[in-house]
């Protein structure tokens, strides 16, 4: 168990410290001491309040537009708190309800469930893209259904390192497909439920974005014949 402490984490928490159980590409993931909520922190985007404050914003908007895209069965809520950390830089921090009983798809051997099981995750996959793509076509965008992950802020940075660039295209292009999703969560029986717990948009450039998504578009065709083959697969 890892415990960071700021005062960014006043709203939530009175001794401000929380425990870090995952990350991601840029964002640190903690759990309030009650097991009830996480808590997302972007530190590096802190900044002047007024900055922050419309940055919480923002971000509350593409939340919302990702959410409404998959629908009620596959979102979780999202809130947006604005608070001053310990150097006096204001963050957003966001607040989700912890999925209890749910891990990640990447954590869970699917071919090894069974059939009826498969059928109902190949189901929801096929509509998940089906709605992601149907934005894209709307917005020229698409919540991030994939996912990366990083066990320290140490590692996060190596990772973004120009000398990894190769190791990010071709984990990017290959490794990460949506059987081996970060971002989608399987919940248990009974409900079996496949649930997006990421609502990041993609802070770069439009040349960037266009690229990117573009890409994405491509390989959710592959995402496709994973997930028919997963269906049909024997037991």
């Amino acid at each position: 168990m890892v415990i960071h402490a700021d005062a960014v984490f006043a709203p939530l928490d009175r001794d401000h410290q929380l425990e870090r159980f995952a990350g991601g590409n840029e964002t640190e993931v903690y759990r309030t001491d009650d097991g009830r909520y996480v808590v997302k922190l972007k530190s590096h985007l802190g900044g002047p309040l007024e900055e922050a404050t419309a940055m919480a914003q923002a971000m509350r908007t593409a939340a919302e537009q990702f959410a409404a895209c998959l629908g009620p069965a596959h979102s979780i809520p999202s809130y947006y708190v604005v608070s001053r950390d310990s150097t006096g830089h204001a963050q957003v921090i966001v607040v989700q309800p912890y999925v209890a009983d749910a891990a990640p798809l990447y954590d869970i051997d699917l071919a090894a469930l069974k059939s009826d099981q498969r059928e109902r995750i190949a189901r929801q996959l096929r509509e998940i893209i089906r709605r992601a793509l149907l934005f894209y076509r709307q917005t020229g965008s698409m919540p991030d259904l994939y996912g990366r992950v990083s066990t320290s802020s140490v590692e996060r940075a190596k990772l973004n390192t120009p000398a990894m660039l190769p190791y990010r295209i071709w984990s990017f292009l290959v490794k990460r497909n949506l059987l081996r999703s970060h971002n989608l969560l399987l919940t248990a029986e009974p409900e079996l439920r496949v649930v997006l717990v990421d609502y990041d948009t993609v802070r770069r450039s439009r040349l960037y974005r266009f690229v990117y998504y573009l890409v994405r578009w491509f390989l959710f065709w592959r995402d496709h014949a994973l997930v028919w083959r997963l269906k049909h697969r024997r037991a």
